[in-house]
């Protein structure tokens, strides 16, 4: 309910009557005149209380009448009535219905009572009211009311003296109050305000408003009073104190600033009186100095007094803090006195207030920085912030120092100082006693044996003073321990706080208004104000230094982990703050003591020591002050937490990590994870503490980079206490988020982050050299976080990033380069597997970049890397294979770089790769790139570490060649886009296009290429190499040659095959004959491979047997290209040499190839076997390829011609029509009869000299093979065959049936000795004779004068039977003298004669057929070939028994009589010719020698045997009788002659004299002298004897012969007379039968002949014979009685009566 309400007015008046009627009642007695007053008081108010409105008004105009009772009423000093008037005045007062003149009374009326000392309260109540309710008391009277209270102030009663005191504050804020009031009620109104006069007159006040002008009259008066003068408004005062003056001075600076700062007059009071006296006041604070005697100074000097100088301080605070603009100069010298009040020798008491106030300003930033902008930044001025700062940190050092005042023995070492002494003095310092007790419970800092409490001393953020508040408190208090430190840390935490937040909340508005003017205006530079940056860069320039100095020495001393935590927490605001303006040393400086601080005291890291010795170099001077960087010291008393290696070059002990260097470590962490952005080059300490600190704790890098927890490997193991073990994840948790957050760092940022991960790798590579101990992995694990987590730019720090980590690669630790290449291939893989923007397949550039590290790696040498790099590539393949692109030829460089000298393993993960990239991704890449694909299979082909590998490189590059056949046009057409392109750009620089083999189109480069790293590999050192790569080789060209164009074929054959040709040949000449041990242990080695030679035999075999396969197959096209008879020519001496090669194997394949391109083997059409069957070529030549020696897999021929069809690409490569025969070309086959001839004579030609034991002598095989390709050659030849040919090849032939064979072969091709088998090499002579014969036989006329020449070679050859050809001065075993001992041919001759006897009898045979043919031919007759022959069949004839092979002279008999048969007419038909004049002698010598041979039967001849034997004499004979005698006339008489003689020798042939006499009667070949005798008596009687000569020989051999039988018989009679009963000597026995025998011959002779032709002589010398024979029956010898019958009984003939002798007139 307001005062002016009906109801209050209503309440008001009757309130007033009631008190006036009490007011009458009490004076009623004692003071009539009040009791009138009270009365008329009465009547009044009721007057005015009858008005309808206006009451208060009303009541208000008559206040003084209304009051007048009332005042009477105090005067009367009367307690009861003093209170109930004053109490009703108080009533009129609140109702504001008093005037100024009623006031005025009233304070009058207040003034007697309080002079009289009645109702103090009350009065100062009363005074209140009426001040407080309205404003109607001015000037004077207002002055008087507060003098009032001021007197009241200074009684003798407490209560009333404190309730003035807060009466006079209450008045004092009222007067300013109503000032700021009338203010408000002319703000509207612009006054012109006067000139200002000189500030000489103090009173000069005119201008002032009322209100106003109070004020300043009170307030100017209020400095009077203290400053001890005399008021000039408050006239009555008494006395006063400076306490109390100071304490209004405060309230009224502090509560009304705008007053001073709105009005000149004030202004300038502030100015002219309130410093003034401060400073005056503060006088002998300055002055002071603790424990100086004051007997040495000159005058005593003024003690300071706490309660003023408190007052002081707080006066100026609220100075410095509301008109710091208007007394610049004079805060200059407040502040500088505060910093001096901190001093060590001053009080406790004040350096806690001073601190105290210092406090204050640092919860004031803004104020800070008007500092800073005043005086710091001006030219010579006091730096004053800046010393603010100092001051607070050498207080904080100068407590651990001096901890307590009037103790200066117990310290005495020099601020800062850090020497042992100082050490040793501080473990018994005071504060060390209590250390251990309390050390657990309550927060405190202990520095060196100094320890002090930490106190909470205010909220943060807060000045909350409590010393400054002690107003009660006269004598200085004492200060607990600790207090002075907590308040200084506080304020240095709060400093900090503000500051920073301050700058950094500017400098976000900033950089947002730069953000919106840079979207605004893209091409404008944004211009800041280069103002503030300069005030914010001078403040942490000026406050940096304090602030480390302090903090560090703060942090070194905390034994509490909140302490910790916040001085780690303003060192780390401070550092992000500098790193933001860009303020490098000082950034460095708070970075580097984080960094000391995480790590065990006096560690030895190099970045920190050299950044430190920067600062603490520097001591700062601070007006003879000194801070400085105060170094840690050891011994804080920390739970240490960790123990570990440290991380140095050279062994150490261990080192121990506290629970303090733990939590250091982790602000660091945040530091580095928050503030990333601004560290810059200070990465470098972060990183390095962080890795020393990792190492410490034992930390190692997992996958990805991440570091775990992991056992130390070496020294003494890392120990680890609970606490840090649960930390540890935690610790690498944040290790990871924080190079996790370097993707939010700019460019710039990340550099310096890299660069330092980098510059610390180098380091700790430094230290890994040399040494074998485990290196610190930190950088390169970081690095690699770093850039997995930047894949999005990691173009920007690719280069510098893998630049290094390939340098880590090459070091000499394992452990160290294993890292390295593990982030490298991380990286590349994490980089291909990105999806960057735009995507790697359209960004080319940079897939190069991120292969071309690994690409890189193959530089390095170490294996561990190499194998690293691969099994990378191999996930890059198994992964993004298919988008490589562009990268293929660095991938594949990379799998291509192996060598020799690196072992399998590698050479195995790099060949997995390659058949990943044939096997899936040929089609994926670009076709440039297939020939790096073969130049890196051929690479893998020709490695020597792994043969396996070897192998199947050459199958994948089979199958690369199937996969070009397969997607032919595709590749065509990609290369040739691609060739048009590099075609352009070689014309624009004016190169040629220089590719290999240049000319050929680039798809058949391609296959060029192929086949040139598979010619390569044919050449390999390795056996199964070669003979792989050059089936495959061959293969490819046969099943793909197709796709080639035609020029290109001349490449094939040239650069290709004839070079590789070359190469083997060269090789296979030159290779080793040493016999290989048995490889690699388990392998056997098959002797026909067991030396190098041998090994590359099969290498020549192969190569030559497929370059002659393609010119076979190839033919038709060859045919075309210019060059095909060099290239025949070339290729016929590649044959021809290796025939001659001294390789069995080789020279035999060299003949099949010989053959092959001669098509004497190619069933192209099915009518060749039959054309060659006509030509009379026995089937065994046909196909003898078709199984092409030891496992050859060749391509069977007879499948080409579907496999050319099949491939529908290709033309078919059928001859053309009209061509029946491939080669028509003469000249090419008179070149391959060179070939043939050059080879025959030079394997043939038997060793001159004596024959080394191994001298070489071709084998059987060849040599057949070698004459079965002349009857083929021969039908394209035989045209121009001359004699002169002929004789060449007789040569030959001869030479190679002479050719012996090996011993150890002989089983296999010899024939058992029971069968007369040829060798195929003696069939295959007979075959080219035979051939040959017949070309004659079908040819023309000239041909037949070779007939002789046949005859000659065959006859030589029949030569054979008994004389075996002799090759050389060869010694050799003849075979057929063990024909009855078989094992002979075991014994060890090297080398044994072939068993010429079957050859030699089919030649014979050969012979007698052609005779047959051609015994007319003029040729035959003119060459004498009958006397040839007969002159031949006299050496097996002569010899008979003697033959090596009795079937040989049974042939040569039948052959003899078969030629004759047919030769002898013919001799008869010429003989007038002559021709034959010299063939009858022959003939008869021959005769001679086989029915008289010299040589002895066998003992072992069987009867039958021997009986068979006669016949065929016999049959010789029975020719002699039916074809030579008959004609005798026709033939020479000596010759007749001969042939008499011979039979009259056979009919008394004398036997053996070894015959048995069982045998004896069939032994002397009887049959054979029967007919000798026929023969003989036949044309001896024959009546057509033409000449009497003739008859005459026969009749003297009759006679001859009948004289000697006589004569044999008389004496046999005789001896057998003498000797009695003794036998007779075997061969007279046996003598004696045959003449009996021939006796007997003779008679049946006789009896057979004409009569007439019987000469009577003979008759009568055979009746001569009879009495001997008589005599002789007396003998013994039942075989002579036998034979003796015999002889006996033809003469019965004899026994007839005699005739008349006369006869015809004769007797």
């Amino acid at each position: 309910m307001s005062t002016s309400s009906p109801e209050a007015v209503k309440k008001l008046v009757e309130n007033m009557q009631t008190d006036l009627r009490s007011l009458s009642m009490e004076c009623k007695k004692k003071f009539p005149p009040v009791k009138e007053a009270a009365e008329s008081g009465i009547v009044k108010i009721k007057t005015i209380a009858a008005r309808s409105t206006g009451i208060l008004a009303a009541l208000k105009e008559n206040s003084s009448e209304v009051v007048q009772p009332f005042l009477m009423g105090c005067g009367t000093k009367e307690p009861k009535i003093t209170q109930l008037c004053l109490a009703a005045i108080q009533r009129l007062m609140s109702h504001e219905v008093v005037s100024e003149a009623a006031a005025g009374n009233i304070i009058n009326m207040l003034w007697q009572l309080m002079e009289n000392g009645l109702e103090e309260l009350k009065l100062l109540q009363t005074v209140l009211v009426l001040l407080t309710t309205n404003t109607v008391v001015h000037d004077e009277v207002l002055s008087k009311a507060i003098v009032l209270c001021f007197r009241l102030h200074f009684t003798k009663d407490t209560i009333t003296n404190n309730t003035a005191a807060a009466t006079v504050r209450q008045v004092v804020t009222v007067v300013f109050e109503r000032m700021v009031a009338e203010d408000e009620r002319f703000k509207g109104i612009v006054e012109q305000p006067p000139p200002v006069q000189g500030n000489t007159n103090r009173r000069s006040v005119s201008t002032l408003r009322p209100s106003a002008k109070d004020a300043y009259m009170l307030f100017q008066d209020l400095c009077q009073l203290v400053n001890a003068d005399a008021p000039y408004w408050l006239v009555g005062m008494t006395e006063m104190t400076r306490t109390f003056g100071l304490e209004l001075l405060e309230s009224v600076l502090n509560d009304f600033p705008g007053v001073f700062l709105q009005h000149q007059e004030f202004s300038f009071l502030l100015k002219e009186r309130v410093c003034p006296l401060v400073i005056k006041l503060f006088s002998p604070n300055i002055k002071f100095r603790q424990g100086c005697n004051s007997a040495a100074s000159p005058a005593p000097v003024e003690k300071p007094y706490f309660p003023i100088c408190m007052r002081l301080l707080r006066v100026v605070s609220v100075l410095i803090k509301h008109f710091y603009s208007l007394l610049v100069t004079e805060c200059e010298i407040f502040l500088s006195l505060l910093v001096k009040f901190l001093d060590g020798e001053k009080p406790q008491w004040l350096r806690a207030v001073a601190v105290e106030s210092v406090h204050r300003l640092c919860v004031q930033p803004h104020l800070l920085r008007s500092f800073c902008q005043s005086y710091d930044m001006k030219q010579h001025s006091t730096k004053v912030f800046r010393d603010i700062v100092n001051a607070l940190g050498s207080f904080i050092q100068s407590l651990f120092i001096i901890p307590n005042a009037g103790n200066t023995t117990a310290l005495s070492a020099p601020a800062g100082g850090s020497g042992s002494g100082a050490q040793g003095a501080a473990l018994g310092g005071p504060g060390a006693g209590g250390v251990g007790s309390n050390l657990t419970t309550q927060a405190a800092f202990e520095y060196r044996g100094t320890w002090i409490p930490l106190m909470t001393v205010s909220v943060q953020g807060s000045a909350k003073a409590t010393y400054l508040e002690m107003l009660d408190k006269v004598e200085p208090p004492s200060i607990p321990e600790g207090y002075a430190m907590s308040v200084a840390f506080s304020a240095l935490l709060d400093l900090v706080r503000g500051i920073t937040a301050m700058i950094e909340k500017e400098l976000s508005v900033e950089e947002e208004a730069a953000a919106e003017f840079r979207e605004t205006h893209p091409d404008q530079q944004w211009q800041p104000q280069p103002g503030a940056h300069l005030v914010w860069e001078e403040m942490v320039s000026a406050c940096w230094c304090g602030l480390l100095a302090a903090l560090s020495l703060l942090l070194d001393a905390s034994t509490d982990e909140t302490a910790t935590e916040n001085i780690l927490k303003a060192e780390l605001t401070v550092a992000s703050l500098c790193g933001r303006l860009g303020l490098v040393t000082p950034r460095d400086a708070f970075i580097t003591a984080i960094c000391k601080a995480s790590l065990p005291p006096h560690y030895a890291l190099t970045v920190l020591s050299s950044n430190a010795a920067n600062l603490s170099g520097k001591a700062y001077s601070i007006q003879g002050q000194s801070v400085q960087i105060i170094s840690p010291s050891s011994e804080s008393h920390q739970q240490v937490v960790a123990v570990g290696q440290p991380l140095t070059s050279q062994p150490q002990g261990t080192v121990v990590l506290t629970a303090k260097n733990i939590q250091c470590m982790r602000t660091l962490l945040n530091l580095a994870h928050c503030h990333g952005a601004v560290l810059g080059t200070s990465w470098q300490l972060v990183l390095a503490t962080l890795q020393h600190l990792v190492w410490i704790l034992g930390l190692k890098p997992g996958a990805g980079g991440a570091l775990k927890p992991g056992r130390a490997v070496e020294g003494p193991s890392t120990v680890l206490t609970t606490a840090v073990m649960t930390d540890l994840p935690i610790i690498s948790n944040i290790l990871s988020r924080l190079f996790e957050s370097s993707q939010y760092l700019d460019d710039v940022s990340l550099h310096h982050l890299i660069n330092a991960l980098c510059s610390l790798s180098l380091e700790a590579m430094e230290m890994a050299y040399g040494n074998n101990k485990e290196p610190s992995l930190f950088a390169v694990a970081k690095l690699l976080e770093t850039g997995l987590v930047n894949m999005d730019r990691i173009e920007i720090l690719w280069r510098p990033l893998t630049g290094h980590l390939l340098e880590v690669c090459q070091h000499p630790n394992s452990r160290m380069r294993e890292w390295g290449a593990e982030a490298l291939t991380a990286l590349i893989k994490a980089g291909l597997a990105y999806k960057h923007d735009p995507p790697l397949a359209q960004n080319q550039r940079l897939q190069l970049l991120l292969l071309n590290p690994l690409k890189e790696l193959s530089n390095v040498l170490h294996a561990d890397i190499r194998q690293k790099q691969l099994e990378s590539v191999l996930q890059i393949l198994q992964s993004q294979g298919d988008s490589l692109g562009p990268g293929w030829p660095l991938v594949l460089g990379v799998i291509g770089a192996i060598r020799n000298d690196q072992g399998e393993s590698l050479i195995r993960t790099a060949f997995q790769c390659l058949q990943l990239v044939v096997t899936d991704f040929l089609p994926t890449m670009p076709c440039t790139c297939l020939q790096i694909v073969v130049d890196v299979a051929g690479s893998f082909g020709l490695q020597n570490q792994e043969l396996n590998i070897s192998l199947t490189s050459i199958g994948l590059l089979w199958n690369i060649s199937d996969y070009f056949f397969q997607r032919g046009e595709a590749i065509i057409q990609e290369l040739e886009r691609e060739e048009e392109a590099l075609q352009k750009q070689a014309q624009e620089k004016g190169e040629t296009l220089n590719r290999p083999f240049h000319p050929a189109p680039p798809f058949d480069c391609l296959w060029l290429c192929l086949y040139a790293k598979l010619g390569e590999l044919c050449v390999d050192p390795r056996p199964a190499v070669r003979k792989s790569a050059g089936q495959t080789l061959f293969s490819t060209i046969a099943a793909h040659g197709t796709l080639l164009q035609q020029p290109t074929w001349h490449i094939v054959i040239w650069k290709v095959l004839f070079h590789l040709l070359g190469r083997v040949r060269t090789s296979s000449t030159t290779a080793d004959k040493e016999k290989i041990e048995s490889g690699g242990g388990n392998i056997l080695i098959h002797h026909s491979r067991d030396t190098a030679e041998k090994q590359w035999a099969e290498t020549w075999v192969l190569t030559l047997a497929g370059v002659a396969r393609i010119f076979n197959t190839r033919r038709y096209l060859l045919q075309q290209l210019g060059d095909f008879f060099e290239a025949w020519e070339v290729l016929l001496n590649h044959i021809q040499s290796a025939a001659l090669s001294k390789n069995n194997e080789v020279s035999l394949a060299a003949l099949k190839s010989f053959q092959e391109i001669l098509q004497i083997v190619t069933p192209v059409r099915d009518s060749a076997g039959d054309a060659f069957a006509s030509m009379g070529v026995p089937p065994v030549l046909i196909d003898p390829l078709s199984a092409s020696g030891p496992g050859r897999p060749l391509v069977r021929s007879d499948s080409l011609v579907e496999r050319l069809t099949r491939y529908n690409g290709a033309e078919l490569q059928a001859p053309p029509p009209g061509e029946e025969s491939a080669l028509e070309d003469s000249a090419l086959w008179w070149s391959a009869w060179n070939t043939w001839y050059r080879t025959g004579t030079d394997s043939t030609r038997p060793p001159s000299g004596p024959t080394e034991k191994f001298s070489f002598i071709p084998s059987q095989p060849f040599l057949t093979a070698l004459i079965q390709i002349f009857p083929a050659l021969y039908q394209h030849i035989k045209a121009n065959f001359s004699m002169e040919d002929l004789k060449k090849l007789g040569v030959i032939l001869h030479g190679a049936v002479s050719v012996p064979i090996s011993s150890d072969a002989s089983p296999f091709i010899l024939p058992s000795y029971t069968e007369a088998v040829l060798t195929s090499l003696q069939e295959a002579v007979l075959t080219s004779l035979d051939v040959l014969q017949k070309a004659i036989c079908v040819g023309p006329e000239n041909l037949q004068v070779m007939y002789p020449a046949i005859f000659e070679q065959l006859l030589l050859f029949v030569e054979f039977s008994c004389k075996p050809p002799q090759y050389g001065r060869m010694e050799t075993k003849h075979v057929a003298n063990a024909k009855y001992n078989q094992i002979q041919l075991f014994a060890p001759a090297e080398w044994v004669a072939l068993n010429y006897v079957p050859f030699a009898e089919r030649s014979l045979e050969v012979v007698v057929d052609l005779y047959h043919k051609t015994a007319c031919h003029k040729a035959v007759i003119n060459e004498k070939v009958l006397q040839n022959i007969i002159k031949t069949l006299r050496m097996p004839l002569g010899l008979k028994y003697a033959c090596p092979s009795e079937s040989t002279w049974k042939l040569a008999v039948s052959s003899l009589l078969k030629v004759l048969s047919i030769g002898l007419p013919v001799a008869r038909q010429h003989a007038s010719s002559g021709k034959f004049d010299t063939m009858w002698p022959e003939l008869a010598n021959a005769f001679e020698d086989f029915l008289f041979t010299k040589s002895t039967p066998p003992d072992n001849l069987s009867i039958q045997e021997f009986q068979k034997n006669e016949a065929v004499d016999v049959e010789v004979v029975q020719l002699i009788s039916t074809e030579i005698l008959p004609f005798a006339n026709f033939i020479p008489k000596d010759f007749v002659g001969q042939i008499m003689t011979m039979l009259n020798r056979g009919s008394i042939h004398s036997q053996s004299p070894s015959f048995t006499e069982a045998e004896i009667d069939v032994r002397m070949r009887e049959e054979f002298s029967k007919v000798c005798f026929e023969t003989l008596l036949q044309f001896s009687f024959s009546n057509k004897v033409s000449t009497p000569q003739e008859g005459y020989i026969s009749r003297m051999a009759l006679s001859v012969l009948l004289k000697r039988s006589q004569d044999v018989l008389r004496r046999y009679v005789e001896d057998e007379r003498l000797s009695g009963r003794c036998p007779l000597p075997r061969q007279q026995v046996t003598e004696i039968i045959f003449v009996l025998k021939a006796i007997s011959t003779l008679m049946d002779s006789l009896k057979k002949t004409q009569p007439e032709n019987v000469d009577g002589n003979t008759w009568a010398q055979v009746i001569a014979l009879y009495p001997t024979l008589v005599e002789c029956v007396t003998c013994s010898s039942s075989e002579v009685s036998s034979a003796l019958k015999e002889a006996l009984g033809p003469f019965k003939d004899f026994m007839q009566p005699p005739v008349s002798r006369v006869q015809n007139g004769e007797s």
